[in-house]
């Protein structure tokens, strides 16, 4: 159980992913959630969710709200920038939490953010190891440790990255598999709402011209569709036990899912698409650019002690894909 809750994963992995969540934060409040702005002064409508009663959060003013999206956009430009990335990343996740207590809270939940929500939350429990590298100058083993620019160089690695980029994995699993319950509740099983007409009518009240002429002219590819989409949300918990090849072929599954709903309703769940990105290799990303910028800086003269060691490879350590 330890091995699959706190898999030793490379912290560059998630340092990576801190600059692509805290980036899209910055859009998400801006666009996707900047209701926030438009529900102050409308405490009529306020009606706080389960947590945000608890906590006896209040409704939401102009001056609140303004200095939420301050502080939100601040501290989300100091964790990209990289500047004490456990504190800023704290501060984003309160303020944001908070943020999506007020858009959340006056009539309607997407659950499209339930995994983005716990991506800032536990990002910050990371810690950032040292810039240090071997071979490095300011190094202590200093530069005399690299034979040749382009030598390997092992990631560094813990189990608090894997603990929270499983996390982040989970809700993302979760936003799909417990979207069978409300189906369930509307239909009276998943049956029923596989073989009903939900989709033809979401197709004609907001669909695209495609969805139009589909609807008018293909009728009944939409039952199989529901269908479709029913196997990708039941089946959505393997996805945790994938690697390699077989991860790639279910992320694309999922992604060309939420590309048919773009295309088709105007549905496009980009915060659940955001952390997708937790399931991938992202510090090969760092790698490649490392390695395109040491193929441009001229190669170190090897000694005859050095004999034949190895003049290049991969600075991943890692040659298949991890969850």
């Amino acid at each position: 159980m330890r091995s699959i809750l706190l898999p030793a994963l490379p912290v560059a992995r998630v340092q990576v992913l801190r600059v692509l969540v805290y980036a899209f934060v910055v859009l998400d409040i801006l666009t996707l959630s900047g209701d926030v702005i438009a529900h102050a002064g409308n405490s009529d409508f306020y009606t706080p969710l389960l947590l945000a009663r608890t906590l006896h959060i209040p409704a939401v003013t102009s001056l609140v709200a303004q200095l939420l999206r301050a502080v939100i956009l601040l501290a989300c430009v100091a964790a990209v920038a990289g500047w004490k990335p456990r504190i800023s990343g704290a501060v984003v996740a309160l303020s944001f939490w908070a943020w999506m207590f007020y858009s959340q809270g006056y009539g309607y939940v997407a659950h499209d953010h339930m995994a983005l929500m716990v991506a800032v939350a536990v990002l910050p429990t990371v810690a950032t190891p040292s810039a240090h590298r071997p071979g490095d100058p300011a190094s202590p083993d200093g530069p005399a440790e690299l034979a040749v620019i382009g030598a390997p160089v092992d990631e560094p690695r813990s189990e608090a990255a894997g603990w929270a980029l499983r996390c982040i994995q989970i809700a993302v699993v979760a936003t799909y598999f417990f979207s069978i319950v409300p189906k369930i509740l509307y239909s009276g099983s998943l049956a029923a709402w596989g073989n009903s007409a939900i989709l033809t009518w979401a197709s004609v009240r907001r669909g695209s011209l495609l969805a139009h002429w589909l609807v008018a002219q293909t009728p009944w590819v939409f039952v199989p569709a529901q269908w479709i989409g029913l196997a990708l949300e039941t089946l959505s918990p393997v996805v945790l036990f994938l690697r390699g090849r077989a991860l790639y072929i279910a992320i694309a599954l999922y992604m060309s899912f939420h590309l048919a709903t773009l295309v088709l309703l105007g549905i496009h769940f980009l915060p659940t698409v955001i952390c997708w990105a937790a399931f991938l290799p992202l510090e090969r990303w760092r790698e490649l650019g490392r390695d395109r910028r040491k193929g441009r800086a001229p190669r170190t003269p090897r000694t005859p002690a050095e004999g034949s060691g190895s003049g290049s490879g991969s600075g991943s350590g890692s040659g298949t894909m991890t969850a």
